[in-house]
């Protein structure tokens, strides 16, 4: 289980840097400024919860297993759904993404709660 949460994290942090790349460079000319931001807290988010789900791969107790399955589904619910709001302009997609701000308030929850238990 250990390398599959740093292929994960290793995965999902190519696809922030790619994601971001193609932001920075076929989109400033495209998007309003706001919803530029918008993309860009998508892609903050995804970037820093890439690196936790890799860090907990890397750390390799089971115990924070389940906190970076959270962060991947916040990342899929949170950051997509802004990159596909920002690309498509379909509001009702907005509907995701609390929930994925949720999931990662899950994983981080799990992540404390975890490290108070005693091995």
């Amino acid at each position: 289980m250990k390398n599959y949460w740093i292929t994960t994290g290793a995965v999902f942090g190519f696809l922030a840097v790619a994601i971001g790349a193609f932001g920075a460079h076929q989109l400033k000319d495209i998007l309003s400024p706001e919803l530029m931001e918008v993309y860009k807290t998508g892609v903050l988010y995804h970037i820093i919860h890439a690196v936790m789900i890799t860090a907990i791969g890397l750390y390799s107790n089971p115990k924070f297993f389940k906190a970076a399955l959270f962060l991947s589904i916040g990342i899929v619910l949170f950051s997509f759904s802004l990159y596909t709001y920002t690309l498509t302009g379909l509001k009702p997609l907005a509907i995701i993404t609390p929930f994925g701000g949720v999931s990662f308030l899950v994983g981080w929850l799990l992540i404390i709660v975890s490290s108070l238990k005693k091995s």
